[in-house]
């Protein structure tokens, strides 16, 4: 891993929300991620680039211990958050992932009414004591995600009959509404189109004041336009992590280059 600039070092040392050291994952005898060591700033964008299968996403998961959920798979190492192991005994993953919320790549409203959907964690938390705290926490939700206006006189409504662009900001306030601080994001809009995906994106840009928002992308234009940092990863390595201008401008690592350039990936 390369080291950024030092200018601002300690400001940003101050700033640290997450912290891995020496992560390890396998899946059964496959070695996935190896060595990975990162620390993510808090109120930023970090991107998470790189070739299909190189480990960026099965990374992604374990900062919500996603990965929990898969018999074979195998986490070593430090992951912090606000300088807390993840990974202690002691911490409920339920917990963890109302702090740690996630996008997936495929939007995945539950079957329920529009305001089910985003009501769901606040329930399952205790963030409301009554109809009219959840109906704010729903609210603000829904404007976090940039939907409000769209679906404010249709909240009973079916949250899987929204558009598609819809159903995933539906699911970024669905992920905000338990008030979490890191906010992850796997490949967000994949299955978006151009208007729905610059929606989103002009989403995670505000975003950013709140939360600290890590996404996974195969779009290096889309690491430009929405991140600050960006983190190239090749066969499970993380290979260079730095300022995204750094990244795509001057990359210190020749595979980093290779890859931006379009002769890797």
């Amino acid at each position: 891993m390369y080291d950024a600039p030092n200018l601002g070092a300690t400001v940003e040392q101050k700033d640290i929300k997450i912290s891995a050291k020496k992560v390890q994952v396998y899946y059964g005898e496959t070695h996935a991620i190896k060595d990975v060591d990162i620390e993510v700033q808090d109120k930023t964008v970090t991107a998470f680039i790189g070739p299909s299968g190189c480990g960026k996403s099965t990374f992604l998961r374990c900062l919500n211990r996603m990965n929990d959920t898969i018999d074979i798979c195998r986490v070593e190492g430090d992951i912090l958050l606000d300088g807390e192991d993840i990974y202690d005994k002691r911490v409920d993953p339920v917990q963890l992932r109302a702090k740690v919320g996630m996008v997936f790549q495929k939007p995945n409203p539950f079957p329920k009414s529009i305001y089910d959907n985003v009501a769901y964690g606040p329930r399952i938390h205790g963030l409301a004591k009554n109809k009219a705290e959840l109906d704010e926490i729903v609210e603000k939700a829904l404007r976090r995600g940039a939907i409000w206006n769209e679906v404010k006189d249709r909240l009973d409504a079916p949250g899987t009959g929204l558009s598609g662009g819809q159903q995933q900001r539906l699911c970024i306030a669905r992920a905000v509404a338990t008030e979490p601080e890191v906010l992850l994001m796997d490949e967000p809009c994949s299955a978006l189109d151009p208007i729905a995906t610059a929606q989103v994106e002009e989403l995670i840009d505000e975003l950013r004041s709140r939360y600290s928002v890590v996404i996974v992308t195969h779009s290096m234009q889309q690491a430009a336009r929405v991140s600050q940092k960006t983190a190239f990863f090749h066969l499970g390595h993380l290979v260079e992590y730095d300022d995204t201008a750094n990244i795509f401008t001057n990359p210190k690592d020749e595979r980093t280059e290779s890859y931006i350039t379009g002769r890797i990936g």
